[in-house]
């Protein structure tokens, strides 16, 4: 069987070509609105700089893919299924996934989401305000609704369980500054925290991030799939 380490002539090629790389605005956003949601970032022990995972759900394959095709300069292998076993030794297949590389641009994002303890424990945080202004954009609030939101009873509310009491009332504030629709929040049990929002805040928020919603997640905002 052949070597499976990489050359170094590979390795030189693949410097190359990230040194070439440059996240776009829109990247950005989507990236932004994943880590909200259920993206993830890791500094490995003495990592310079870092990756981002997208994981979902067998059902989210298209949300996977598309947020694939926007990241795709970024990831050299396409999305692959994740499989786990059952206690009798049974494979099954358990999500969708991919990682991208790593790289500097994706570093100065992981700093906002993980500073402080954060840094070292993989812990997210919500960045601050001045950060929200540049990011949370409608785009990025779709992204965000996407990956963790759900639609009950004409309303829309959103897991929150990974962000402390502080940062889900600097979201509400936000989200009243910049959309004009502030929502309220409640703890679940002992999961943590979710945002919601009433019947007229939700009617405003499918208006602003309707126009970025894929088809498959439209069910997320109460419209039926094709």
């Amino acid at each position: 069987m052949g070597s499976c380490k990489i050359s170094k002539g590979w390795s030189k090629k693949l410097d190359l070509i990230k040194r070439l790389l440059s996240l776009n605005e829109e990247q950005k956003s989507i990236i932004f609105g994943s880590l909200l949601g259920d993206g993830t970032m890791w500094l490995g022990k003495g990592g310079i700089n870092t990756n981002f995972k997208i994981e979902h759900g067998l059902k989210q394959k298209e949300l996977v893919f598309w947020k694939y095709e926007k990241l795709k300069n970024f990831v050299f292998t396409e999305p692959k299924i994740s499989f786990r076993y059952t206690n009798d030794g049974t494979k099954y297949p358990k999500s969708w996934w991919f990682r991208t590389v790593r790289h500097p641009d994706l570093t100065k994002i992981y700093k906002l989401f993980y500073s402080g303890e954060g840094y070292k424990t993989g812990h997210k945080i919500v960045p601050n305000n001045s950060f929200l202004e540049r990011y949370l954009n409608p785009e990025a609030l779709a992204v965000w609704i996407m990956d963790d939101g759900s639609f009950n009873k004409k309303i829309i509310d959103i897991s929150t369980y990974c962000f402390s009491l502080e940062d889900i009332k600097r979201l509400q504030a936000f989200l009243g500054e910049r959309f004009l629709i502030s929502p309220n929040f409640y703890r679940d049990r002992n999961k943590g925290y979710r945002i919601y929002f009433n019947q007229k805040q939700t009617n405003t928020l499918i208006q602003i991030i309707s126009p970025y919603f894929i088809n498959s997640m439209k069910y997320k905002i109460g419209f039926a799939t094709l």
